[in-house]
């Protein structure tokens, strides 16, 4: 059946994408893989409000988990009964990674918080986001990639890769349970049948 066949793929396919979210964003926690930047307050805002893991990661999990379920139901109305939960599923879904995708291009246009020298001294603070009538960012520059940041050691690479991966990630799941929303649609209303095959041998 069409519908089921849908659900199963798209539950096989969030699965590695939740994992490289979850990943990606214990990464993002860990600056040059030291905890005490973590535990001292000097990471990143965006990192710290964990989108990947419960939004991307944690949520999509369990969502990808409740399609595999739904994918095997049998019966006209628990089949329904299963689309109507799948369609509130993969709209909790969209709605996380969607804000995961939102806060990774966030953090990304306003990089990351480092240590960098200023006229009273080195300072804490987010040096490269952009600057009305002075600079667009700098993502535009890549000359101040490794010229602003004292501390942590690539912390604009390391910000540039990961934010882009967790951000590209959950764009596609975006995309994936959207698609999702409108296969149980169809599936809550054409039922278990929709797709299968209704041709029947020919009788001599």
């Amino acid at each position: 059946m069409c519908v089921s066949r849908c659900l199963r793929c798209v539950a096989i396919s969030l699965v590695p994408m939740a994992i490289v979210c979850s990943l990606s964003n214990i990464l993002l926690l860990l600056p040059d893989l030291k905890i005490h930047f973590l535990l001292e307050g000097h990471v990143t805002r965006e990192a710290t409000w964990a989108t990947g893991l419960w939004g991307s990661g944690f949520l999509v999990l369990i969502a990808a988990q409740q399609f595999v379920q739904s994918s095997r139901t049998t019966g006209c109305c628990a089949f329904r009964r299963q689309m109507l939960c799948q369609v509130v599923y993969s709209c909790v879904v969209v709605l996380a990674a969607g804000f995961c995708c939102l806060v990774s291009a966030t953090g990304l246009s306003q990089g990351p918080l480092c240590l960098y020298n200023t006229s009273s001294g080195p300072t804490w603070g987010v040096p490269l986001h952009p600057v009305p009538d002075r600079h667009a960012g700098y993502l535009y520059n890549r000359t101040l990639w490794s010229g602003v940041c004292l501390e942590p050691r690539g912390v604009v690479q390391w910000n540039v890769v990961l934010f882009s991966v967790m951000g590209g990630a959950s764009g596609l799941q975006v995309l994936l349970c959207g698609a999702n929303v409108l296969n149980s649609l169809l599936g809550l209303i054409l039922g278990q049948g929709f797709c299968q095959n209704k041709v029947s041998p020919v009788s001599d």
